[in-house]
Protein backbone atom coordinates (compact mmCIF):
# COMPACT_ATOMS: atom_id res chain seq x y z
CA UNK A 1 0.00 0.00 0.00
CA UNK A 2 2.98 2.20 0.64
CA UNK A 3 4.24 1.99 -2.57
CA UNK A 4 1.05 2.96 -4.43
CA UNK A 5 0.63 6.45 -2.03
CA UNK A 6 3.61 9.04 -3.63
CA UNK A 7 1.99 7.58 -7.44
CA UNK A 8 -1.18 9.01 -5.98
CA UNK A 9 -0.34 12.04 -4.29
CA UNK A 10 1.59 13.17 -7.85
CA UNK A 11 -1.37 11.29 -10.25
CA UNK A 12 -4.12 12.97 -8.97
CA UNK A 13 -3.31 16.72 -9.60
CA UNK A 14 -2.09 15.77 -13.01
CA UNK A 15 -5.71 14.41 -13.99
CA UNK A 16 -6.98 17.20 -12.48
CA UNK A 17 -5.02 19.22 -14.67
CA UNK A 18 -5.37 17.18 -17.93
CA UNK A 19 -9.33 17.37 -17.02
CA UNK A 20 -9.30 21.00 -17.14
CA UNK A 21 -7.48 21.78 -19.92
CA UNK A 22 -9.67 19.12 -21.90
CA UNK A 23 -12.86 20.80 -20.26
CA UNK A 24 -11.75 23.84 -22.49
CA UNK A 25 -10.62 22.27 -25.68
CA UNK A 26 -13.51 20.98 -26.00
CA UNK A 27 -15.60 24.18 -25.29
CA UNK A 28 -13.02 25.69 -28.13
CA UNK A 29 -14.31 22.97 -30.51
CA UNK A 30 -17.86 23.52 -29.48
CA UNK A 31 -17.32 27.06 -30.10
CA UNK A 32 -15.95 26.80 -33.09
CA UNK A 33 -18.71 24.45 -34.93
CA UNK A 34 -21.60 27.03 -33.74
CA UNK A 35 -19.60 29.44 -35.50
CA UNK A 36 -19.20 27.18 -39.07
CA UNK A 37 -22.87 26.32 -38.62
CA UNK A 38 -23.83 29.69 -38.52
CA UNK A 39 -21.53 30.58 -41.59
CA UNK A 40 -23.05 27.85 -43.25
CA UNK A 41 -26.72 28.81 -42.69
CA UNK A 42 -25.98 32.45 -44.10
CA UNK A 43 -24.51 31.38 -46.54
CA UNK A 44 -27.61 28.59 -47.37
CA UNK A 45 -29.64 31.38 -47.00
CA UNK A 46 -27.80 34.01 -49.70
CA UNK A 47 -27.62 30.98 -52.17
CA UNK A 48 -31.40 30.35 -51.69
CA UNK A 49 -32.00 34.07 -52.53
CA UNK A 50 -29.92 33.74 -55.74
CA UNK A 51 -31.60 31.02 -56.97
CA UNK A 52 -35.16 32.22 -56.08
CA UNK A 53 -34.25 35.35 -58.46
CA UNK A 54 -32.21 33.17 -60.94
CA UNK A 55 -35.79 30.63 -61.17
CA UNK A 56 -37.46 33.67 -61.52
CA UNK A 57 -35.58 35.09 -64.58
CA UNK A 58 -35.47 31.62 -66.26
CA UNK A 59 -39.23 31.42 -65.77
CA UNK A 60 -39.43 35.23 -67.24
CA UNK A 61 -37.23 34.00 -70.25
CA UNK A 62 -39.18 30.42 -70.52
CA UNK A 63 -42.19 32.36 -70.89
CA UNK A 64 -41.06 34.53 -73.62
CA UNK A 65 -39.23 31.61 -75.87
CA UNK A 66 -42.78 29.50 -75.19
CA UNK A 67 -45.35 32.46 -75.91
CA UNK A 68 -45.92 33.39 -79.46
CA UNK A 69 -47.30 36.76 -79.12
CA UNK A 70 -46.47 39.74 -81.00
CA UNK A 71 -45.22 41.74 -78.11
CA UNK A 72 -42.09 40.20 -77.98
CA UNK A 73 -39.71 42.83 -78.75
CA UNK A 74 -41.21 45.12 -76.49
CA UNK A 75 -41.03 42.20 -73.74
CA UNK A 76 -37.19 41.48 -74.48
CA UNK A 77 -36.66 45.31 -74.43
CA UNK A 78 -38.64 45.50 -70.84
CA UNK A 79 -36.43 43.50 -69.55
CA UNK A 80 -33.44 45.01 -70.60
CA UNK A 81 -34.42 47.94 -69.11
CA UNK A 82 -35.20 46.24 -65.90
CA UNK A 83 -33.44 43.60 -64.34
CA UNK A 84 -31.86 43.67 -60.77
CA UNK A 85 -27.87 43.25 -60.34
CA UNK A 86 -27.05 39.58 -58.66
CA UNK A 87 -25.81 40.42 -55.09
CA UNK A 88 -21.88 38.99 -54.65
CA UNK A 89 -21.73 36.11 -52.34
CA UNK A 90 -18.24 36.12 -50.43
Amino acid sequence: MQMWFPILVFSIPILAIIGGVLKRWIKLKEKQLEVTAHHSAESAAQYAAKIATLEERVAVLNRIVTDRNEGLTAQIEALRDEPAPLKQIN
